[in-house]
């Protein structure tokens, strides 16, 4: 993915394995390369992907003949084969290459002007659009497979569409197979994210050895639609039951309607058992019709940011770092009035650390980027005006405001292309929400021995536009009742206060005995910031892991 390890790609083909994908576009980054496009035209991709995943071993990709699917191209596909041919060319190698095209919606942005955020109800943004992209599914990369392309490079698809994509068009899957594009759209979920299957971000961080050198994923996969995950021989990291367990729920909403382009996926009986040291094997996902639309993320600017890390030590440095940040705020505002420039669109500080050593995170937000500019100067006058003990802040940065808005598309409305030439989408859809059949609620018995989280289950948190989740589950089947009984709405918003006023929807997936709590945050700041060091994403699986709560007796189911 975007910023992984250069040593991934080496352990893979070093390993032999048939294809290697590389998902490079979360929405955030989607923003970034928007801009890149708007400041270049020839621009508007990851660069990693030429110059340390993939284009210093072309030779060897070429030798083992191993397939690459990436949505390297970003915002600006075409560019990127250009250039990735010509470096071919200049080798003087023989790989085939493919563009993936037709997701960009930036030329149609007047037909979103009374589009409504899906989630939030916010309106389409008027101004300021950096990127705008539908989200492509499978088919089309298995049809340039299917035309002997080495290399596919996409723009915009689903995440597990890379992996899917290489599944189809090794099984011959139809799109009607809707239990094995379940499973492999799962298989694809399950490495798109690098390490944190193999042992990265798991619960019991203890257990994994090797971390310098932790291996990338494998998913070995079979016609039936089920797969073994596993990795290269010799790496570090673990593949057990808990990290794959953690990482199919990672990001997921609903598990029995997680939607994709190519099927609707039931993840709620997926069994995952262990299949030898470092081999799981994952089977039991369900699959339903597609929707007839899909998902797409328009991203915008919408003011400025900046950002400062003020070191504060010494007796009372909490109080002294909260004094000295509303003093800041508070000249910021004055010389704003004496600019005749609006106040500042938000003002805040939190104290990172306790005791006498503080960090305190100063942000202001502002339509104008000379404000924000402003107080990044204007801050670094505390070291001999304010308190005492502070330090020259690091980290100071004054960026665009990046939001977010999520929406959908009929698909009918959208042709994806293939080297330039119409890669129609497959015509199939019929979801229903009645063809759910929801699985019991266990019950518990009167808790009688006080536990935390963390000793009853694996927790892993992610995060979508204003929605995270926290995929729970259980270290024996029978504790799930009494996390079940024991992780109620209530109970999340005493634990975490900060995030404010939120729903929990919390959906059952007996399969691997787990639970999976959505939150609905309604976040009233731009997309991806927050006040601590991390996201919310990061921070709130880890923060619940720590709460107490009564172990039940058992269940009745």
């Amino acid at each position: 993915f975007f910023i992984d390890s250069a040593m991934a790609v080496p352990q893979l083909l070093a390993e032999g394995v048939d294809a290697i994908i590389l998902d490079y576009l979360a929405e955030g980054a989607m923003g970034l390369l928007g801009r890149m496009r708007l400041a270049d035209p020839a621009s508007g991709f990851p660069s990693d992907f030429m110059d340390v995943h993939i284009g210093p071993f072309l030779k060897e990709i070429a030798a083992k003949g191993t397939r690459i699917v990436a949505n390297a191209g970003g915002v600006n596909p075409a560019a990127l084969c250009d250039k990735l041919r010509a470096r071919i060319a200049d080798l003087g190698l023989d790989i085939k290459v493919a563009c993936i095209a037709g997701d960009d919606l930036m030329g149609r942005l007047d037909q979103f002007s009374e589009t409504r955020d899906m989630f939030t109800g916010a309106p389409f943004p008027q101004s300021g659009v950096t990127s705008a992209n539908a989200y492509l599914g499978a088919f089309p990369i298995a049809a340039a497979l299917a035309q002997g392309a080495q290399i596919v490079v996409t723009g915009r698809v689903v995440d597990s569409a890379l992996t899917l994509g290489l599944l189809i068009d090794r099984f011959g899957w139809s799109a009607h197979d809707f239990a094995e594009l379940a499973g492999g759209t799962l298989a694809g979920h399950l490495i798109e994210c690098g390490a944190q299957v193999t042992g990265g971000t798991f619960t019991d961080w203890r257990e994994v050895e090797g971390w310098a050198t932790i291996g990338a994923p494998i998913a070995e996969c079979h016609a039936d639609g089920t797969c073994v995950i596993t990795k290269p021989k010799g790496s570090g990291g673990l593949v057990s039951v808990g990290t794959v367990s953690e990482q199919m729920l990672y990001e997921v909403g609903d598990p029995q309607a997680y939607f994709v382009p190519d099927v609707t996926c039931d993840f709620s009986t997926v069994r995952i058992a262990q299949d030898g040291p470092d081999r799981v094997r994952v089977s039991g996902a369900t699959g339903h019709p597609p929707t007839a639309t899909l998902k797409a993320c328009a991203t915008w600017d919408d003011g400025w940011r900046a950002v400062a890390y003020q070191p504060v030590i010494g007796k009372d440095a909490a109080a002294k770092a909260a004094k000295q940040a509303e003093a800041l705020f508070e000249r910021g505002r004055l010389m704003l009035r004496g600019r005749n420039l609006a106040n500042w669109r938000r003002a805040e500080m939190v104290p990172i650390g306790s005791g006498e050593e503080v960090i305190a995170k100063l942000v202001v937000e502002h339509d104008e980027a000379f404000a924000c500019q402003m107080f990044a100067r204007e801050q670094f006058a505390a070291i001999s005006a304010m308190a005492p003990g502070t330090s020259v802040a690091f980290g100071v940065s004054v960026q665009p405001c990046m939001s977010l808005i999520s929406f959908l598309v009929d698909k009918a409305t959208i042709t994806a292309t293939l080297d330039g030439e119409p890669c129609p989408l497959p015509a199939v859809s019929g979801f229903d929400p009645a063809m759910i059949q929801r699985p019991d609620t266990p019950t518990a018995s009167p808790g009688t021995q006080t536990r935390t989280l963390e000793d009853l289950a694996f927790a892993r948190s992610g995060e979508k536009g204003e929605t995270i989740n926290v995929g729970v589950i259980a270290r024996r089947p029978e504790w799930r009742s009494a996390l079940r009984a024991a992780l109620t709405g209530e109970a999340l918003r005493d634990w975490l206060p900060d995030l404010g006023a939120f729903t929990c929807q919390i959906y059952d997936v007996p399969g691997c005995h787990a639970l999976n709590l959505v939150l609905e945050c309604r976040a009233q700041h731009s997309f991806h910031c927050t006040l601590g060091l991390s996201t919310h994403s990061i921070r709130t699986g880890n923060r619940i892991s720590r709460c107490a709560m009564l172990l039940a007796a058992g269940s009745s189911r």
